[in-house]
This record gives structure tokens, C-alpha cells and sequence, in this order.
């Protein structure tokens, strides 16, 4: 038990810090008032759409074609985003607000705990699935949030017009553009240069970090002391979305063993910070999703450990 605490605590710990370093540094008033908004913009303009043009430009789709296991990541995912905006649009909660909260609960933090969990527990066969999982929550989950939110956003009368509004949003979005370019880029097997490959390394790497940072310097000002909602959220991530999850992969495709605990195991990953990046950068509030990737990172201490220790027998 202890090693399995161990092994989860540590992989979550730099989160908790990194978080934290952001909160010091606003309360201690080195970075400004708007330095969580400036911060997380430069992740939307420049360290994410990197990252995701590298993943998607020189990932090898031959070798992550499994499809049963697509499904069992992918089926979870969009119920879970679908249920949760239909529940908090019934909370009488704003659409676009809706979309961000239904992201939060869905959007596990597949590249910063996903990745180096797998490897841990499974070694280097855990990379690939931890791989799939990552593509098709910045490539599907991720550009199907966008597109809900620039909808709820347009306040068009006529619906031609409104389409036309959201069409060039989403042309002018790098979130939606770059994966699609770097799935193009893939397309003509060009390949990427190894100077553009460290360049868009560098930047993509700065990604969670500055993200992280950003997250600690909002959770700096002044919040409501109760927000609604943050409890459901953290539930339906940790809880319900693993059990889907784990209906489908074992019972249901009845996937080999690694492939099954894998698809799990990501599954009851805590909220990443793309949620946040998206609040942020469309001016909503922000602080139920700010919340809900802190709670449900320092909830999954305890029930991914729960999961190895079942895992393991």
C-alpha cells in the first residue's frame, strides 16, 4: 500500500506545487492582477496549439489504431461531457458556462499524470494507450467543447448568420486549427524538421507548467467562499467516469488485460487544465473549474490508489 501511495503522491505532487507557486507569487504580489489571464493566453496562442500540432503532425496512426479501445476512452468521455452539460443547463446554468463544466468533468489530465502513470505501472507497453488517450481528449473532446461554447456565444437571430459567426471563430481558434494541421502535415508524410521538431518541443512543453501557474495565480484573488457544483463535478470525474469505463472495457469489449486496466486507469484521471484554459481565454468564470481541477487532483491520491492496489492483485 505504501509504495502505491507513494508512486501516485509523488506523480501528483509538482501539480500541487506548481499550483502553489502561482498562489505565492500572486499573493506575494510578484505577478500582477491580470497575470493569470496574460499567462494562460500565451498557453492558448502558443504552448498548447504546439503541442498540439506536434502530437498529431508525427504521431504514427498505423500504431494507435485500436479502435476497441478508442471506444472504450471515447464512449465514457462524451457521455459524461453530454450528461454534465444537460445537468448543469437544468442548474440554470449558461450554455457556454454548461459546456466548461461538462469539459471539467470529462477531460482527465491525460498528459501530465496519464502519461508517466502508465509508465510506471505498466512500463513502456503503458505509453500507447496513454497516447490514444491523450489525441482524443485535445482532438475530439476538446474541439467539441469549443464548438458548443462559440455556439452558446453567438447571439444571432438569423441561423445563418450565427453559423457563419461560429465557422469563423473556430477557423480563428489555434486550439481547433493546429491538431487538424498537424493531422494534414501527417497527410503528406513530409515530416517535421528536427529544428522546427525541438522548436515546437520547447514551446509545447511549457504547456502544463504555465497552465498550472496560471491555475494557483486566479485561485490567488478573491473567490466566493461557496460555488456550486464543484462536489458533482469531482464526482461524476472520479467516480463515474472510471466505472463506465470499467463496464466497457471488461465487460463489454472485453479488452486484454493491460489495454482494459489502461483504459481505467486514464479514465480516473483527475480534471486536466484544459477546462481552465477555455474559461479563461472566453472570459466565464472560472472558479468552479479552478476548484474542480484541485479537488479532483488532491481526490485521485486516493482513488487511483485504490485502483493500483485492485489493479495489482
Amino acid at each position: 500500500m505504501g509504495d502505491v501511495m507513494s508512486a501516485v503522491v509523488n506523480t501528483l505532487l509538482p501539480i500541487f506545487a506548481l499550483i502553489f507557486i502561482g498562489f505565492l507569487f500572486r499573493k506575494l504580489n510578484f505577478l500582477g492582477e491580470n497575470s493569470a489571464s496574460e499567462l494562460n493566453r500565451f498557453v492558448v496562442w502558443l504552448c498548447l496549439p504546439a503541442l498540439l500540432f506536434k502530437a498529431t503532425a508525427s504521431a504514427n496512426y498505423a500504431d494507435l489504431w485500436q479502435p476497441e479501445f478508442i471506444l472504450v476512452i471515447t464512449i465514457p468521455m462524451m457521455l459524461v461531457f453530454a450528461a454534465t452539460l444537460v445537468y448543469r443547463k437544468l442548474c440554470k446554468v449558461a450554455t457556454a458556462d454548461a459546456s466548461i463544466d461538462g469539459l471539467s468533468a470529462a477531460y482527465a489530465n491525460f498528459g501530465y499524470v496519464g502519461i508517466p502513470l502508465c509508465l510506471l505501472v505498466f512500463g513502456e507497453e503503458g505509453l500507447q494507450p496513454a497516447l490514444i488517450s491523450t489525441l482524443l481528449v485535445v482532438c475530439v473532446l476538446f474541439s467539441v467543447a469549443v464548438v458548443c461554447i462559440e455556439i452558446a456565444i453567438q447571439n444571432e437571430a438569423s441561423f445563418i448568420l450565427a453559423v457563419k459567426k461560429v465557422a469563423l471563430a473556430l477557423i480563428k481558434n489555434p486550439l481547433v486549427v493546429s491538431p487538424f494541421l498537424g493531422i494534414f502535415w501527417n497527410t503528406t508524410q513530409i515530416g517535421v524538421a528536427p529544428s522546427v521538431l525541438q522548436f515546437l518541443t520547447l514551446l509545447g512543453s511549457a504547456t502544463t507548467p504555465c497552465a498550472l501557474v496560471s491555475l494557483g495565480l486566479f485561485l490567488a484573488h478573491k473567490q466566493p467562499k461557496a460555488v456550486s457544483g464543484t462536489a458533482s463535478i469531482v464526482f461524476i470525474k472520479l467516480i463515474i467516469h472510471p466505472i463506465i469505463a470499467w463496464v466497457l472495457a471488461f465487460h463489454v469489449f472485453k479488452l486484454p488485460d493491460l489495454w482494459a486496466k489502461s483504459a481505467v486507469l486514464l479514465s480516473a484521471l483527475p480534471t486536466g487544465t484544459g477546462p481552465y484554459m477555455l474559461a479563461e481565454f472566453y472570459r466565464r468564470d472560472a472558479a468552479l473549474v479552478s476548484r474542480s481541477v484541485l479537488f479532483s487532483t488532491l481526490g485521485s491520491v486516493v482513488t487511483l490508489s485504490v485502483l493500483l492496489l485492485l489493479f495489482a492483485d
